[in-house]
């Protein structure tokens, strides 16, 4: 299969002799012209790669939704709730780590994450007057997380300063941010 890319640049006269000249080159299955700016034939490219996918066994069971744990979401919405109420370098200089998710109790998870920073500076930001802005992301991140896990949910937040954990190997790996599994 081949997609040619740049379909709102080239004409079509002149793109002919391309495809004509890549079909000598290889055997391919399909010469598809799309446009990555406009759009254009990049459904029909996908669904021909689908097309021609080779039919395999399942990996995952039918209701299989992520091979992610549900801490990594409730990280995740913890953060986005950070992105939300937060403005400049404070998100990107964030990570949320799950302490603790007890759910001993089927009507209420308890879940204790730490948010990191890098800089005193940030954690009161994050913690905003009188605790204000941990409110408002706690609120926010704990009706996600009750809609998700379809259960009350206490959520308890602590801002801790880490001074360059982006760049410390040692820290992304203890926080599953290593990019391994």
């Amino acid at each position: 299969m081949l997609g040619i890319n740049k379909l709102d640049v080239v004409s079509k006269p002149r793109l002919l002799p391309i495809i004509e000249q890549y079909r000598t080159l290889l055997d391919f299955v399909e010469i598809v012209p799309v446009s990555a700016k406009t759009g254009e034939n990049a459904e029909l490219l996908a669904g021909r790669l689908v097309a021609h996918l080779p039919e395999g066994a399942a990996l995952y069971p039918d209701d299989f939704l992520t091979d992610q744990p549900e801490r990594f979401f409730v990280s995740e919405m913890v953060r986005e709730q950070i992105l939300r109420h937060t403005r400049e370098e404070i998100p990107y200089s964030t990570a949320v780590v799950i302490d603790s998710f007890d759910e001993q109790d089927p009507a209420l998870v308890r879940i204790q994450a730490t948010i990191l920073v890098e800089r005193s500076g940030q954690k009161a930001i994050l913690i905003g007057k009188g605790g204000s802005m941990l409110k408002v992301i706690g609120t926010a991140a704990r009706r996600e997380i009750e809609n998700f896990l379809g259960t009350k949910v206490f959520l308890g937040l602590f801002v801790k300063v880490s001074e360059g954990w982006r760049e410390d190997a040692h820290k992304l790996r203890e926080i599953g941010l290593d990019g391994k599994d």
